[in-house]
């Protein structure tokens, strides 16, 4: 069977979930085709060739994206069986209804495409039964040169993305992960994972952004993992996902982890409201999350947060508590200022939207945004968000510190307390110069652009009776 698999996002790192996919269904016989509209155009022919097309979804932003790509592949070829395949695939139920060979896979998704391609039946809609790890094939996707770089000292170099694990054994309450692992962790078999960061080095890569949920689910796995990596590659350097509740169970790690070369932890600290903090079952408190800034930093080593400014629960006065505590604690340059924009989202499924605490606010599903609605009972809430979102996207390319000072006066101006800002780095400061990060800016959970849904039309937009490759986005 021939099959056109498409990616829309990931991270700006050159997809892993199509390049697994198109390992297991080279595997098992298939003829793939790749193509991420992220940073390449959609070719027409492509579509013409194939006999199924499949959509990696791992993320919300990809999955409004990738709506808007097999709008595109329907109306050039009708009927033609779709795929949408990884986390968020369940929200694109409603999509999968003109062919009857259209199929939905979440979870361990690989398997159930293959049957699918095959013309099997592709199982349930989420699958987690254990399979064997493939090493991914990558030499259908554009070049590592295409996506994000490690930025750091004013030098950058070649990022490669892989993982040591799928889903988590934690059960956040806002986040997509659990809605369809429920707590279970798959590692990848650490033979492969190192294979996999031998060929990206290989291809150039001087820096690995592992992409598990959560590093430390597995911490033995982990660790194996990171010892081999540093052995085979001292030279280059990581950067891993961390919850402050394991970043402080298991600080004795975190040196080993500088060690071996890890720039940076991303580390979903969330809101500085212990409230909101207890409703999402985060796990951790504002205090603990100031912990783990100084425990990383003790081992020479960035946390770069992410945050979850608004919530229904969220007052201004948290949002002037958020922003006093980036300044504290020196991490101004640590932090997109995308990260301040991001809105509460309740894909289907969320472990939220039963929740006693959510049901005042609770507006009803929308099929376009793909979840869950709600209101905020204050609506200067509404409208500071509304207002830092414009002023973040309309100052994408800008040093992140000139926005963060600007959004940072009308968070001020809106709470009108008149509270003295901390002064800077007075909890804990972080190291001179610039800090390591990646050139990518946005985020997973972030709403897309309306530049990413222009670039994903342009991708798609050529007369679609032609035979002409369409203009990549910018």
């Amino acid at each position: 069977m021939r099959v056109l698999l498409v990616s829309t996002y990931e991270l700006g790192h050159q997809p892993l979930s199509v390049a697994t996919a198109a390992a297991s269904l080279t595997r098992g016989g298939h003829e793939v085709r790749c193509v991420d509209v992220a940073v390449e155009s959609l070719d027409m022919r492509d579509v013409d060739w194939a006999e199924k097309a499949a959509l990696s979804v791992p993320m919300h932003t990809a999955m409004r994206l990738a709506r808007e790509v097999a709008g595109s592949i329907r109306q050039r070829r009708p009927g033609m069986p779709l795929c949408f395949f990884g986390l968020y695939a369940g929200t694109a139920k409603d999509l999968v209804r003109d062919s009857s060979g259209d199929a939905v896979i979440a979870g361990e998704y690989e398997p159930g495409l293959t049957s699918w391609a095959g013309g099997g039946d592709p199982g349930p809609q989420v699958t987690l039964q254990r399979a064997q790890s493939v090493l991914p094939l990558r030499s259908c996707l554009p070049p590592l040169e295409s996506y994000a770089r490690f930025l750091v000292s004013g030098k950058e170099g070649l990022v490669g993305s892989v993982a040591a694990s799928r889903g988590c054994s934690h059960r956040c309450r806002h986040c997509p992960v659990p809605v369809v692992y429920d707590g279970r962790v798959r590692p990848v078999a650490a033979p492969v994972v190192l294979e996999d960061v031998d060929n990206l080095v290989a291809a150039g890569a001087s820096h690995i952004s592992f992409a598990d949920p959560d590093f430390l689910n597995v911490p033995g796995h982990s660790r194996r993992v990171i010892k081999a990596f540093h052995e085979r590659h001292p030279d280059v350097s990581f950067d891993v996902t961390i919850k402050v509740e394991h970043i402080l169970r298991h600080r004795s790690f975190l040196c080993e982890l500088a060690a071996a070369g890890c720039s940076f932890v991303v580390s979903a600290f969330e809101s500085t409201s212990d409230t909101t903090l207890r409703i999402l079952d985060k796990g951790h408190t504002s205090s603990d999350a100031s912990q783990a800034v100084l425990a990383l930093r003790e081992c020479g080593i960035e946390v770069r947060p992410s945050w979850l400014p608004f919530t229904p629960w969220t007052t201004v006065s948290d949002l002037v508590d958020l922003f006093d505590f980036v300044v504290a604690h020196d991490l101004v340059a640590n932090v997109d200022p995308v990260q301040y924009t991001i809105r509460l989202l309740l894909p289907e499924g969320s472990l939220l939207a039963g929740r006693p605490e959510m049901a005042p606010h609770l507006a009803g599903y929308d099929p376009v945004a793909l979840g869950w609605t709600w209101t905020h009972p204050d609506p200067e809430v509404e409208h500071l968000n509304k207002v830092i979102a414009h002023e973040v996207e309309a100052s994408l390319g800008e040093p992140g510190e000139d926005t963060f000072e600007r959004i940072d006066s009308i968070v001020r101006a809106a709470d009108g307390s008149r509270r003295m800002r901390p002064k800077r780095g007075c909890v804990s400061q972080g190291p001179v110069g610039e800090r390591p990060r990646l050139s990518e800016t946005w985020f997973c959970c972030s709403e897309p652009t309306q530049s990413q849904l222009a670039a994903v039309g342009s991708a798609c937009g050529s007369p679609l009776g032609s035979d002409t490759t369409v203009a990549p986005p910018t």
